[in-house]
C-alpha cells in the first residue's frame, strides 16, 4: 500500500494466536505500524477482535469499558491452573453431580456486579510483573479480587459434563473465572473448554473479516470495502456535520461552534458521510473543543 489506512476492522481471530500475533500479522498486511486492538482476547478464544489504523488507534480511550458477550463451554470434573483447557489439571477428577437445573439455579449466583478473584495466569500485574510470568516460574501469585458486572450468563444444555453457555459481562471480566468458580461450587471442579467472543461494544461477528480476507482485500486494493463504516462508531455519541471552516478550525485543534441540539458532552464531527474528523467535547453551548483529531 502507498498511503497508510485509517479505519477499524473487525477480525475473527483463530485459536492459537494472542492478540498481539494478530496485530503483528495485520500491521505486515497492511504495510504500516500504526496498527492496534481494542480488547485482549486469550490465545485459546476465538472471535470478535476490533483493530484499529493509523489515526483510528486514537479511538481506543474510548472503548477501555466496553461491554463484551460470549459462547463457550464449560467442561466439569476438574479444574485446571489457568481455569481453561490450556492448562495443567488442579486435582483429581471428580464426577459432576447436577443436573442441568441444578447448574442453571447455580449459576444464577453470578448474575450482577460480583466480586471476582482473576487467575493466576493473567495479564494482571503484581508489583509491575504480569502474574502469568509469576505464575510459571511456581511463585506466589497474590491478586487481589476485583468488581465486575456479569449481565447475563445462561447455560444453554449440558452433555458429557460439557455445559454450553452463553455470557454477557462488563469490561475486565474474566470468564475463565466464572468457569473456575462455577466449578467449586459445584463441587466437583470445572474449567473453560472452549470460548468465541460474539461482540466487544457495538461491534459483532457480523462485522468479522478472517486475516485470509484482509490480505485479499489488500492485495486487490479493496480493503476499505471490510472496514467498519465511521458512522456505525461509537453510536451512543452523537454525530454532527461541520462546515470547511470549522474543519479548519478543528484541525489546528481550535474550539468551533457546531450545529448540535443533542445537549451530549461529546460529539463525533463528520466531513461528508465518511470522514470522521474528530471527537469533540462541549465547552458551553453550542462551542465545542477537539478532544482528538482523527483527520
Amino acid at each position: 500500500m502507498t498511503q497508510s489506512a485509517n479505519g477499524v476492522l473487525i477480525i475473527d481471530k483463530p485459536s492459537g494466536l494472542t492478540s498481539h500475533d494478530v496485530v503483528h500479522r495485520v500491521r505486515r498486511i497492511v504495510g504500516q505500524r500504526s496498527v492496534g486492538h481494542l480488547g485482549t482476547l486469550d490465545p485459546m478464544a476465538t472471535g470478535v477482535l476490533p483493530i484499529v489504523l493509523g489515526n483510528m488507534t486514537r479511538l481506543a480511550q474510548f472503548y477501555l469499558k466496553s461491554e463484551k458477550s460470549y459462547e463457550g463451554v464449560i467442561r466439569f470434573g476438574f479444574a485446571t491452573d489457568t481455569y481453561d483447557a490450556e492448562g495443567q489439571p488442579a486435582g483429581e477428577p471428580r464426577e459432576l453431580a447436577c443436573s442441568l437445573d441444578q447448574l442453571r439455579e447455580i449459576s444464577a449466583s453470578f448474575i450482577g456486579v460480583i466480586e471476582q478473584m482473576p487467575p493466576p495466569f493473567s495479564a494482571k500485574k503484581i508489583q509491575g510483573v504480569p502474574a502469568y510470568k509469576l505464575a510459571r516460574k511456581k511463585q506466589d501469585v497474590a491478586l487481589q479480587a476485583v468488581q465486575v458486572e456479569v449481565k447475563e450468563f445462561e447455560i444453554s444444555s449440558l452433555a458429557d459434563s460439557q455445559a454450553a453457555f452463553r455470557t454477557r459481562v462488563s469490561s475486565g471480566t474474566y470468564v475463565r473465572s466464572i468457569a473456575h468458580d462455577l466449578g467449586q461450587l459445584a463441587s466437583c471442579g470445572a474449567h473453560l473448554q472452549s470460548l468465541r467472543r460474539t461482540c466487544v461494544a457495538e461491534f459483532t461477528l457480523e462485522d468479522a473479516h478472517t486475516l485470509e480476507d484482509v490480505d485479499q482485500a489488500v492485495k486487490s486494493g479493496e480493503l476499505e470495502s471490510i472496514l467498519v463504516h465511521p458512522r456505525k462508531l461509537l453510536p451512543n455519541m452523537p454525530a454532527v456535520a461541520a462546515t470547511d471552516e470549522s474543519l479548519t478550525r478543528i484541525r489546528h485543534g481550535q474550539a468551533v461552534n457546531l450545529p448540535d441540539f443533542s445537549r451530549a458532552r461529546e460529539v463525533k464531527v463528520f466531513c461528508g458521510q465518511r470522514q470522521l474528523v474528530a471527537i469533540a467535547t462541549r465547552v458551553a453551548g453550542s462551542l465545542f473543543h477537539p478532544k482528538i483529531v482523527l483527520a
